[in-house]
């Protein structure tokens, strides 16, 4: 972790950070001149080539072949880059934008400009209509249509969909100061891998002894604007409940046979019902109960949901109410704890289960040990600052559910590509 001590000409001099902790020197010295070249020349034929592979006109309504050239779009972009270039948009652009955009969104800017069919508008339009000066407006992600003129994207329209456009103040209010003292936290704990759930990153950037889950109900409107980011997050990812992921008549629906009474799913820590409200849609002639749980707060906040789900207020690290059902299901619950506390959780669960008849099911990413996709990286690293927690490989998993003191097995494991989307199953020992 070196700086620059010079112009263009030198060389990189290593120096300790601000926090005084010493960092080795490199030997010999790297060249500035590295930092001004492509970062990977010799990759970009092959890159090339791939793209090519897809045709002229791909199918871009086919998800895998939409993905996959989006894949190597970012290859080419990150091999062409200089380290300069990288280093610039890292600290100037993707800041710069995502403040841009907050800014815009809070004060109305993208709802104007998808007005009228999403019609072209001069800026003093628009802060005409937002009763502000044209010079607060920051603009990004849109069509320049003529000086100081400007027309919407599908992008911009989308953040007029709350589930789209309330992630960017919630995380600004409530979350990227936790990224923004994860450095300073970590020196000061010299890099010790956060685990207290009490006293970590978040804890330390935002000087409360709340989690954040609880840090932004009581600092509203963040809470209800994170409850609409999941429901954004969910959109478009592939479903357990998709035909030819996870066999939900045979593995599930199937053993409940004809009763009533049976709770067939329990959605434990299910937000808002995003979840088991598509599975009732999915499947409306699945027998037994369908159970929504989450705290009082969340539940309370439910503006629709089906009637044949019943909402029931539960904290999951006390002891599960529900006895016996056939399936406890938890969707990126477990990512956001460490270990020691989901080994707590897992056991409430195995608590109230019946031998032989019901089962776990935990939607998470799995983590491969190579060529993970970004989008799960890129949430690791939130986990680890936000809750002191992380993103699990299979390895990981195994150790977790199948401790001695959590009493459960893995009996199957189904996923897609990458990891973005997997189901473990599980049952009793």
């Amino acid at each position: 972790m070196a700086v620059t001590n010079g112009n263009a000409n030198g060389t990189v001099n290593g120096h300790g950070p601000s926090n005084g902790a010493t960092v080795p020197e490199v030997n010999p010295p790297i060249d500035i001149g590295i930092a001004l070249r492509p970062c990977d020349s010799d990759a970009v034929p092959e890159i090339l080539k791939n793209i090519s592979s897809f045709g002229k006109s791909p199918s871009l309504d086919n998800d895998n072949a939409r993905l996959g050239l989006l894949a190597k779009a970012r290859d080419l972009v990150r091999a062409l880059e200089t380290p300069r270039e990288t280093m610039i948009k890292h600290c100037w652009a993707q800041p710069g934008c995502y403040t841009a955009i907050t800014s815009c969104y809070n004060l109305g800017v993208f709802s104007v400009l998808a007005n009228d069919g999403g019609s072209s508008k001069r800026v003093t339009e628009i802060a005409s209509t937002l009763k502000t000066n044209p010079e607060v407006l920051a603009m990004g992600y849109i069509k320049e249509t003529g000086v100081d003129e400007y027309a919407p994207t599908n992008f911009t329209k989308s953040l007029t969909i709350p589930i789209i456009g309330d992630g960017y103040p919630c995380l600004a209010g409530g979350a990227h100061e936790s990224c923004s003292k994860f450095p300073e936290y970590m020196a000061k704990n010299n890099y010790a891998t956060p685990t207290d759930v009490a006293a970590g990153p978040y804890q330390y950037a935002f000087n409360t002894t709340m989690n954040m889950f609880e840090y932004m109900q009581t600092h509203q409107p963040l809470g209800t604007q994170f409850n609409h980011h999941m429901g954004g997050y969910s959109q478009g990812r592939p479903s357990w409940m998709d035909a030819g992921f996870y066999p939900i008549e045979e593995r599930l629906i199937g053993a409940v046979g004809g009763s009533d009474d049976t709770a067939t799913l329990v959605d434990v820590g299910g937000s808002l019902g995003h979840d088991i409200a598509k599975f009732n849609k999915k499947y409306p002639n699945a027998p037994g109960r369908l159970i929504l749980q989450d705290l009082p707060v969340v539940i309370n906040a439910i503006q629709e949901l089906d009637p044949k789900i019943k909402r029931m207020t539960h904290d999951f690290l006390t002891e599960q109410p529900v006895k016996g059902a056939r399936a406890y299901y938890m969707h990126s619950v477990l990512h956001d704890w460490p270990d020691h506390v989901c080994t707590n959780i897992l056991k409430q669960l195995a608590g109230a289960m019946k031998p032989g008849f019901s089962k776990i099911l935990i939607n998470e990413n799995i983590i491969p040990d190579r060529d993970a996709d970004w989008q799960a990286t890129a949430l690791d690293m939130m986990m680890i600052t936000l809750f002191s927690s992380k993103e699990r490989t299979k390895s990981d998993w195994y150790r977790l559910l199948e401790a001695p003191e959590v009493g459960l097995k893995i009996v199957g494991i189904w996923s897609v590509d990458n990891g973005v989307e997997s189901l473990i199953e599980c049952e009793l020992k």
